[in-house]
């Protein structure tokens, strides 16, 4: 292994994020106290749920009610803290909103989520996968009978990567060929040579990704080709994108690839005076929120409304929409 990963790409979003957790008030016993699911550190998710709750909290005087961002492993993980009321909002890919309203996938087991409702997207998730400069795989296509990270269990990367493999007609890993790392340990993985292709699902830049290109020279695979073009006709959640080469040291090229929407979700059964005021916060400190992130800079507050959504709106959710001209 030539370093050990360097944590400093990353490093700025976990400081944003306990700084932002730190600012979380003290309860009063008035207060009505919700939790958003998010996912691990190193990722968009803490810190953008993190600051709804900062915005959230700075009125908790007037409305009295009092927002937590909690870390999971992820998507699928936060779909059934909903389902089991252990969470009342949840940060999801949007190809996990759909699979979960419709009970496939991953939710084949546990059935259809009717009750889920949405409340608005966030940045754009491209699957972003990274060898080292040394590999000989150049498309994803070269991957079959590598050892892939698929991800955690639990996590919406690890559902999006097996979508993809599936597409391509590479069926399922067998545990020769496929690990189940957390994002921090797949870096560590791939420079040690235990995985040679790391797999994730993040808005761009990633201090993931930053990580993986230091420490291991890594490069950044196109995922294209006829497999990707089928996978778009067939699933409206996905959308063709592209990494741009300048936003990562030593790429040379963009990348073609396909990603997903982060939205924000909950159930029907939440007051819609409650939704109304989590939504209001966001869209109340809109250029702020702009700026947490690098991959929340593009958001647009139109597309916020409707991109990546497959569930119906929380009618909370829509009467500030209404209210705010952003939907008729």
């Amino acid at each position: 292994m030539k370093d050990a990963p360097r944590k400093a790409g990353s490093v700025w979003i976990v400081a944003l994020a306990v700084l932002l957790a730190g600012l979380e008030p003290a309860r009063s016993q008035d207060e009505n106290v919700v939790t958003i699911a998010t996912a691990g550190h190193g990722g968009v998710y803490l810190p953008a749920g993190s600051a709804i709750c900062q915005f959230v909290n700075a009125e908790r005087e007037r409305h009295h009610i009092r927002c937590l961002a909690r870390a999971s492993a992820g998507s699928v993980e936060n779909i059934e803290a909903l389902r089991r009321g252990a969470r009342a909002y949840a940060i999801v890919q949007s190809d996990m909103q759909d699979a979960a309203l419709r009970g496939s996938r991953q939710f084949e087991k546990a059935g259809p989520l009717p009750e889920l409702r949405a409340m608005f997207s966030l940045h754009a998730e491209p699957f972003t996968v990274v060898v080292r400069a040394d590999s000989p795989i150049r498309s994803f296509a070269d991957v079959t009978g590598r050892r892939i990270n698929l991800g955690v269990e639990g996590s919406g990367m690890r559902a999006t990567t097996e979508d993809v493999l599936a597409a391509f007609g590479f069926g399922d890993p067998d545990a020769a060929h496929a690990a189940d790392l957390p994002p921090g340990d797949e870096i560590q993985a791939l420079c040690d040579g235990q995985i040679e292709v790391a797999t994730f699902v993040v808005g761009h830049p990633s201090g993931y990704v930053q990580d993986a290109m230091r420490a291991c020279a890594g490069r950044l695979v196109p995922v294209e080709g006829p497999a990707v073009q089928r996978l778009l006709a067939d699933a409206p959640y996905y959308a063709p994108a592209t990494i741009q080469s300048e936003l990562y040291s030593g790429q040379a090229q963009d990348v073609p690839t396909l990603d997903v929407r982060a939205t924000v979700v909950t159930l029907a059964s939440r007051r819609e005076e409650e939704v109304y005021e989590l939504v209001k916060a966001v869209f109340s400190n809109f250029e702020l929120f702009r700026r947490l992130h690098p991959a929340l800079a593009d958001l647009d507050r139109v597309e916020m409304v409707g991109f990546g959504n497959t569930a119906p709106l929380h009618a909370g959710a829509e009467r500030y929409f209404r209210e705010a001209g952003l939907l008729r």
